[in-house]
Formats: structure tokens, C-alpha cells, sequence
């Protein structure tokens, strides 16, 4: 058989174009061979050397001094200054300090962007950017490929290290607590705000941060969350396993995930830091500017990771979700059933905020115009249980007797269109059916629902019906009288006897059994209540 020339040619290009994959695939795994046993060196150099000197350095304290096997033994902590402000900072300076007590230390500055002015920096300290770059790999801007010791200190702008056993002092505690919650130390900042321990309890399913005063001052204080400067030291291993390890703010960043790990952090009274910048900034302009960059990189981190509520140890609150200038949190609700359920997760802390302060308001505006009203459905359930909202509830439902409408000048004329408020509450004939909507605001849709009622032969009845199992008629005597409960920090009127108006719409057990409003999409877990 004759080979022709073109198929010769083919033939070579084959057999080339095997060569070179086969090449490749050799100098790859290489590659890989020579970071694992990077990897397996770096963590050789990680093991303690007897005596306290030989914590950062190699045995007999000293830098750079030949070890166990013949290996030279690297620093065990990476220096990381994270908050800093490019128009004004001390970074230049806190590397210096460091680095002139220990030059063998990796000093790490991390920035979102590149700063300008641009970084003075001495030698030995290095520069990361995290936002990504279209013509770098994707290691270049991740840190977790910078940082090649055992632990990391996060030191703050205008920090200086004036003991150089000080880090020395910090891991020892930290080694000291073996594998028990307290997987981060901590140590003060003098000349600085006095760094306060504190409680942090963070409740993802409520989208809520609770702070409060712990212990603070003495050696030794455990807690989960720190407020006020200070040097914290933990192992690297467990900052780069956070989702977000290098997040802004940074304290509240990294306190609001190691609380949900169950991690502490142990406050020391000493060692101390020093910082003798102070004020940080040099006038009142740039501390305006630093203030409002910490204002935006909250709220930007508070969205981030679904937190809509904070409640501070002086008991002030911060608000991350909707107002009434803005949309509500969630969209239109399919199959009653709310997004936030899939996420296993209840309604918003402003939205039932937002629903509190409109029943409030429409209630006043019933009572004073002589229009009797009750407690209806889920809202009578959540009246019940926890005297407010159902927390997983998304509006308001009151009935109303339809005879009433007239006395009330915010509902007799809606035939006619919708009306908005002197203070910006929107009243509307629903689309859906023959009732009443009571919105937040133009912006902002969580409404009340106002069902108007009326008798017929000794029973309640009404002209709009929703596919509901809880949306039947009554007997009138429910209302007679109609009783006050207590409901949303206000009192409201409901049924006299609410155990059995529930149980004729909800059926029997409906009070103590809980569950979602459409259990076919998404029950409730009731062992997580």
C-alpha cells in the first residue's frame, strides 16, 4: 500500500501534535508536583521550634537559621493591613515598624482597587489588589495564594510594633487553646478607641444582628465580636476557609461568620500596640470622607450577606432593607409562598416593620371613623401565638362590615380611584376582588387587606372568595361582641372566641401546629422553631 504525500504529511502532523501534548501534560503535572511539595515544605516550616524564639523564625530564634532536615525555617505569620483609606493612610509606616523589628515577616497590604496616590511601600512588603484583572490569572488577585504561613495578623492603619516578641505572645495563646472555640486572639491598640468585647448573635433566618456587651478589659476575656481597635491573629487555614475572609468593613465581616461557625475570639490585655498617628486623619474633611466610605461599605456588606437589621449594644438599630421610599424586599408572592421561604428564611425584619406601622395606622383611622373591624385569618393566628405578625406573614387581613364603608371617608370614595394620603399611605379598591388595600406607600407595597363583611341570617358572608380553606363564612355571634387583644405593639379587636373561629377556617390543632401557608411548595420545619 502506497502512502501519498499529503497523507504523509498528515500523518507527521499527528504524530507532532501528540509530542507536544504529551510534553504539556508532563511540565503540568510537574508543576503541580513542585507546589505540593511547596506546600509540604511550607508546612514543615510551620512546626513549632522549642523555645519561644523560635515561634517566627527558625531554631535558636534567628531568622533564616538552618533547622530540622537541613531545611531553612520560614516566618510563621503573614502581617495583613486590610482598612485603609487611599486618600490618607500610615501604611508605608506600619510596614516599616514591622518590618524593622522583624524583617523576616511578610507584610501583605490589601486593597479593593489600586490606591492613588499610589503606595509607598518599603522592601520586603507587598501590595495585593482584589479586583480581578482581564489580562492576570485568577490567583493574581486571590489571597489565599499570597500567604504562604501558618497564621495571619490583621493590624490596623497606623499601628506600630514596638515588642517584637509580641507576636510571639499571640500565637502562644492561640496554640494554648488547642482545637476549642477560641480561634482568634486578640490584643489591644493603645492611644486608640478602647477595644470592647462583645456578644454577637447572628440569626440569618430573621435577617438579624444582635450586639451586647460582654466582659471587656480583663485578661482573657472571651467573646464573639469585638468593637475598637485592636490586633487580631488567626490561623490562616480558617480565615481563607470564610466565604468572604477579607471583607469591609473588616471586624464586622469577619465576626458576623466565625459567630455563625460558632468560633470566639480571646481578648488579651497584653501585649499592646502602640499607634501614635492620631487623629488618623489630618482634618475634618478627610474624616468626613472615611466616615461615609465606612457608612457604604456596611450597608454594602450588610446586603451582601442578607443581614436587613442590626441592634447595637447601646441599643440603637441600623436598617439594611426597605423604607418607605423604597420596594419592598421581596417580589409578587406565587403559590403563597414568598421567595425568602426557599431560602429558608422569614419575612424581613422592615417589612414586618413597614406591616406593623400600617395596621397601626389603619386601625387609628377605623376606630375614630366608627367602622368595626376584627382580626382576620393568618393575622388572628398570629395574634394568638405571638400577639404580632407570623413571621414567615407577608400583609395584614382585617375584616370590616361593609354597612360601615360609608362612615369612613378614606374608603367610601374609592369607586372613584385610588387615594394617597397626607402621609403617603395608598388606599385602593383591590384589582384581585371586592375589597380594600391599604399600601405602605406608592413605592413600597406591603399592604393591609380590609375584607368587608356582611350579615345575613345570623352569618357572615362577603362577596369576593379566595381559593383559601381559612376564606369560609361565619357566624355573626364571633362578633358579638368583638374583644381587644393585644397584636403588633398595638390593641386591636378580634373574635370572643378566637380558639374557635380558627379552628371553623384552620381546622382543629391550628393554633398549636404551625405551618406554612402552602405546605405542597414549602413546609415548615417545625424542629427548628
Amino acid at each position: 500500500m502506497r502512502i501519498s504525500f499529503c497523507q504523509g504529511l498528515l500523518t507527521i502532523a499527528i504524530i507532532l501534535n501528540l509530542l507536544i501534548l504529551y510534553y504539556v501534560s508532563r511540565a503540568q503535572q510537574q508543576m503541580m508536583e513542585k507546589r505540593k511539595e511547596l506546600g509540604r515544605g511550607t508546612r514543615r516550616a510551620a512546626l513549632p521550634a522549642s523555645g519561644l524564639g523560635g515561634l517566627l523564625a527558625g531554631a535558636g530564634g534567628e531568622p533564616g537559621v538552618v533547622g530540622v532536615e537541613g531545611h531553612s525555617r520560614g516566618p510563621r505569620v503573614t502581617v495583613l493591613l486590610r482598612e485603609f483609606e487611599h486618600f490618607e493612610n500610615y501604611v508605608g509606616d506600619v510596614a516599616n515598624s514591622f518590618l524593622h523589628q522583624r524583617p523576616e515577616l511578610p507584610f501583605l497590604a490589601v486593597a479593593d482597587t489600586s490606591p492613588y496616590p499610589p503606595l509607598v511601600l518599603p522592601e520586603g512588603a507587598r501590595l495585593l489588589i482584589l479586583s480581578p484583572s482581564p489580562d492576570q490569572p485568577p490567583q493574581a488577585h486571590r489571597p489565599e495564594f499570597h500567604v504562604q504561613t501558618e497564621f495571619v495578623l490583621l493590624v490596623p492603619d497606623g499601628v506600630e510594633l514596638e515588642q517584637p516578641r509580641a507576636i510571639e505572645r499571640l500565637i502562644r495563646e492561640l496554640e494554648g487553646e488547642g482545637g476549642g472555640p477560641v480561634r482568634l486572639v486578640a490584643a489591644p491598640v493603645l492611644a486608640r478607641s478602647a477595644v470592647q468585647c462583645l456578644h454577637l448573635r447572628v440569626n440569618l433566618r430573621e435577617w438579624t444582628a444582635i450586639y451586647s456587651t460582654a466582659a471587656s478589659g480583663s485578661s482573657g476575656s472571651v467573646c464573639t465580636a469585638l468593637q475598637g481597635d485592636a490586633v487580631v491573629l488567626i490561623r490562616t487555614e480558617d480565615l481563607f476557609n470564610l466565604s468572604v475572609p477579607l471583607g469591609r468593613p473588616l471586624f464586622s465581616s469577619l465576626f458576623i461568620q466565625t459567630s455563625l461557625r460558632g468560633w470566639k475570639v480571646k481578648l488579651l490585655e497584653g501585649p499592646c500596640f502602640s499607634a501614635n498617628h492620631r487623629p488618623l486623619f489630618s482634618s475634618a474633611h478627610n474624616q468626613w470622607k472615611a466616615d461615609t466610605r465606612l457608612k457604604e461599605a456596611t450597608g454594602k456588606l450588610m446586603r451582601s450577606f442578607g443581614l436587613k437589621r442590626l441592634l447595637l449594644p447601646d441599643g440603637r438599630e441600623q436598617w439594611y432593607g426597605c423604607s418607605k421610599e423604597t420596594p419592598r424586599c421581596f417580589g409578587t408572592v406565587q403559590d403563597d409562598t414568598p421567595d425568602y421561604l426557599y431560602l429558608d428564611r422569614w419575612t424581613p425584619p422592615c417589612c414586618l416593620r413597614a406591616l406593623r406601622e400600617t395596621t397601626k395606622y389603619v386601625v387609628n383611622i377605623l376606630e375614630r371613623s366608627g367602622v368595626r373591624y376584627w382580626l382576620e385569618g393568618g393575622t388572628l393566628l398570629g395574634a394568638v401565638r405571638h400577639q404580632d405578625i407570623i413571621p414567615w406573614d407577608y400583609d395584614v387581613d382585617l375584616g370590616i362590615y361593609l354597612e360601615d364603608v360609608p362612615n369612613c371617608d378614606h374608603l367610601k370614595n374609592l369607586d372613584s380611584g385610588s387615594l394617597v394620603d397626607a402621609n403617603g399611605y395608598v388606599w385602593e379598591r383591590a384589582v384581585e376582588g371586592d375589597f380594600y388595600r391599604v399600601q405602605y406607600s406608592e413605592a413600597n407595597h406591603l399592604h393591609v387587606d380590609l375584607w368587608p363583611f356582611y350579615p345575613r341570617n345570623g352569618v357572615m358572608t362577603k362577596d369576593t372568595w379566595t381559593e383559601h380553606k381559612q376564606d369560609v363564612e361565619f357566624p355573626e355571634h364571633f362578633l358579638q361582641p368583638l374583644v381587644p387583644m393585644p397584636f403588633a405593639g398595638i390593641t386591636a379587636y378580634g373574635p370572643n372566641n378566637h380558639r374557635a373561629f380558627l379552628e371553623l377556617k384552620f381546622g382543629e390543632g391550628a393554633i398549636e401546629n404551625p405551618q406554612y401557608p402552602n405546605p405542597a411548595k414549602k413546609r415548615l420545619d417545625r424542629s427548628k422553631l
